[in-house]
C-alpha cells in the first residue's frame, strides 16, 4: 500500500523555486507563485515563511555558496541539485533567520533531502549543515556586507555611480529586506476606507498607507492578497508603490488623449485610464500582444478600457500609430535592477554587456514616441533601474538627438513634490520607500 503524500510545507516549496531557477532559469517570482498555486492549503504564515526562504536566499545565495562549498567534500557545482537547494535554504536559515534554531533548520532539511533521494544522501546534507552550524555558531555574520560581497562587482560600481558609495551600500542593503506588497486603490479618497475594511478582514495582516503614493497600501503577512475583499470586484489591483507614482508622474487629466508605449500587462495604464475620465481616452502599445491581452482583461476586472491597443517594435517604426497625443508615458525596458528586492535573481542574470544595449534602446524608443506628442504635449521617461547608465545618461542623449524636446517639470503629483520642481527624479528604497525608478519629464516646444 502506497503511503499517503505529504502536503507540501513552506520549505519544500521554497526547494523547488531555487531548483527551477538553478535548472530552469525560471524567474523566482513566477516560479513562487505557481507553487503556491498548488497548495492552496498553506496558512498565510506558511506563505511569508515560504516567500522570505526563497527572496532571502537568493539575495544572499553567492556568500551561501561560498560556505558551502568551504564544509563540502565535494564542489557546490557537483552537489545534487535538489540537495543543495535544500542546503542553501537550510545554510539561509543557520545564518541570517536567527528566529529559527539551526538544529530545527538542519533537522527540516535533512528529513526532506532524506524522504527525496535517501539516507546516504541526508547524511551528506546532514554533515554539511552541522559544520555550517558550528561556524554559524562561533561569529556572528553582517547581514549587510554579506549582501554587499554577494553583489557582483560591476554592479556595485554602477550603483555607487548612482547613489554615492554610501547611498550604494544602503541602496543594497535595503534589497536585502523583504518589502510589503503594495495594492493600489484608483481613487485616494477612498484608500482608508480600504485600509479599515482589510484591516477587519485580515486582522492578523499589517495594512498600512504608503508614503509616495496616495493610492498605495503596504500590505504584510496577509497570504493569498488577492482573496481579500475588493480584489475580485476590481476595487484594488496589486501593483508596487514606485510604479503608481511613475503612472501619475504623467498628471493625465479628464478629457486628455494619452499614450501608454510600453504598457506590459497594463498597471500604469489602469491609472492612467481611469485619471482622463471623463471625455478623454488611453491608447496603450507594447512589444507583446499577449501582454496587451492580458491588460485588456485586467482593465475590464476594475470596469476601465482603453481606445486602442497597438502591438508595436518602437525600435524600428511606430507600427502604423498616428495619432497625435496631449501626454505620453514611456515606461522603458531595463535591467530591472531597481527591482531587487522584489527579484534577487535578477542579480545572478544580468551582466555589464547588456547594459549598454538596454540603453540604446531606451534612447531609440523614447525618440521614436515622442514624434506622436502634439506641440507642447508632455513625455515622461521611466525605467525601473537604479543606474545612471539607463537614467540620467539616457536623457542626455534624447535630448541632444530629438532637439524639439525639451525638460520640463513634472505634471503630476507626487513626481513634482518629490522632484522639487526638477524634471528628473530617481526613487529608492532606502530613501523612499519604493523599488528603485529614475523619472524624467519633457516637453514637446510649441
Amino acid at each position: 500500500m502506497t503511503a499517503p503524500r505529504r502536503p507540501p510545507t513552506a520549505r519544500a516549496i521554497a526547494a523547488q523555486v531555487l531548483l527551477r531557477t538553478a535548472k530552469e532559469g525560471a524567474f523566482a517570482a513566477a516560479a513562487l507563485d505557481a507553487e503556491m498555486e498548488r497548495a492552496p492549503q498553506l496558512s498565510p504564515r506558511d506563505r511569508a515563511l515560504a516567500t522570505e526562504l526563497v527572496y532571502g536566499t537568493l539575495r544572499f545565495l553567492p556568500w551561501i555558496d561560498e560556505r558551502i562549498g568551504a564544509r563540502s567534500t565535494r564542489p557546490v557545482a557537483r552537489i545534487d541539485p535538489l540537495s543543495r537547494a535544500h542546503i542553501e535554504l537550510a545554510a539561509y536559515q543557520i545564518f541570517f533567520l536567527t528566529r529559527v534554531p539551526a538544529f530545527a533548520a538542519v533537522n527540516e532539511a535533512v528529513t526532506e533531502v532524506r524522504a527525496a533521494r535517501g539516507r546516504e544522501v541526508g547524511a551528506f546534507v546532514n554533515a554539511v549543515l552541522r559544520r555550517l552550524a558550528d561556524d554559524a555558531s562561533r561569529s556572528a555574520v553582517d547581514p549587510v556586507e554579506a549582501a554587499w560581497v554577494s553583489t557582483p562587482a560591476w554592479l556595485r560600481t554602477a550603483l555607487a555611480r548612482s547613489f554615492g558609495d554610501d547611498g550604494a551600500r544602503a541602496y543594497v542593503a535595503d534589497a536585502a529586506r523583504v518589502p510589503p506588497i503594495g495594492i493600489r486603490v484608483l481613487d485616494a479618497e477612498e484608500r482608508d476606507a480600504w485600509i479599515a475594511r482589510l484591516r477587519e478582514a485580515a486582522k492578523e495582516a499589517s495594512f498600512e498607507a504608503g508614503a509616495a503614493s496616495p493610492l498605495a497600501i503596504l500590505v504584510r503577512g496577509a497570504g493569498r492578497v488577492t482573496d481579500l475583499p475588493g480584489y475580485a470586484e476590481g476595487a484594488w489591483s496589486i501593483q508596487e508603490e514606485g510604479s503608481q507614482l511613475v503612472a501619475l508622474a504623467l498628471g493625465a487629466r479628464p478629457g486628455e488623449v494619452v499614450l501608454d508605449a510600453c504598457a506590459g500587462r497594463g498597471n500604469k495604464a489602469a491609472v492612467l485610464a481611469a485619471a482622463v475620465q471623463p471625455g478623454g481616452a488611453l491608447d496603450v502599445a507594447d512589444l507583446h500582444a499577449s501582454k496587451l491581452e492580458r491588460l485588456a482583461i485586467e482593465l475590464g476586472r476594475a470596469g476601465l478600457a482603453v481606445r486602442a491597443s497597438h502591438a508595436v517594435d518602437w525600435s524600428i517604426g511606430t507600427g502604423g500609430i498616428d495619432a497625435v497625443y496631449d501626454a505620453v508615458l514611456v515606461d522603458a525596458p531595463c535591467t530591472g535592477t531597481g527591482t531587487l528586492r522584489r527579484r534577487p535573481d535578477l542579480v545572478l542574470r544580468r551582466d555589464e554587456a547588456g547594459v549598454s544595449a538596454l540603453a540604446d534602446l531606451q534612447v531609440a524608443i523614447a525618440a521614436r514616441v515622442a514624434e506622436r506628442l502634439r506641440p507642447g504635449g508632455r513625455l515622461v521617461f521611466a525605467t525601473c533601474s537604479a543606474l545612471r547608465e539607463e537614467g540620467e545618461d539616457v536623457t542626455a542623449r534624447l535630448v541632444a538627438r530629438v532637439p524639439w524636446l525639451e525638460p520640463a517639470p513634472f505634471a503630476g503629483e507626487p513626481a513634482a513634490r518629490l522632484a522639487g520642481g526638477l524634471s528628473e527624479l530617481r526613487l529608492s528604497p532606502h530613501i523612499h520607500g519604493t523599488d528603485a525608478y529614475f523619472l524624467a519629464s519633457f516637453r514637446r516646444k510649441e
